[in-house]
């Protein structure tokens, strides 16, 4: 785990926000919100691998959706209670930034719509 500090040096003010205080991206304003090239969103903490291109969907919702996790156990769920109203927040397994929320209104085959901030993320092309 890295010290609050080396956090600081390696996200921006705004990343360090999201990703280690839980904080979230104004809607339709993040990078990846209308992003549709093929490859793989990866943590913006970590670099591990959380999402894949084809999985993403447009939920209308202004943040980057996913109906899975690219493979099980990459993300993890936990309780959020904060601002009046009980979520599920998504963390990343290995390093536990704060990715978003998943909500249970998502397409088939899960179900699930995993929201998540273009902060706590970065995309890898196929090609790369």
């Amino acid at each position: 785990m890295k010290t609050e500090q080396e956090w600081k040096e390696q996200l921006s003010d705004e990343e360090f926000r999201i990703c280690r205080e839980k904080g979230t991206e104004r809607a339709f304003t993040g990078e990846y919100w209308d992003h549709w090239e093929s490859g793989k969103y990866l943590c913006k903490g970590c670099g591990e691998t959380l999402f894949a291109n084809d999985t993403k969907f447009d939920a209308g919702c202004g943040w980057p959706s996913f109906y899975a996790a690219d493979e099980e156990g990459k993300v993890r769920e936990n309780k959020d209670s904060t601002h009046g109203m009980v979520r599920t927040e998504v963390v990343c397994s290995n390093c536990e930034s704060h990715l978003g929320h998943v909500f249970p209104d998502g397409p088939e085959p899960t179900g699930q719509r995993y929201c998540i901030n273009s902060a706590s993320i970065s995309h890898k092309k196929d090609s790369e």
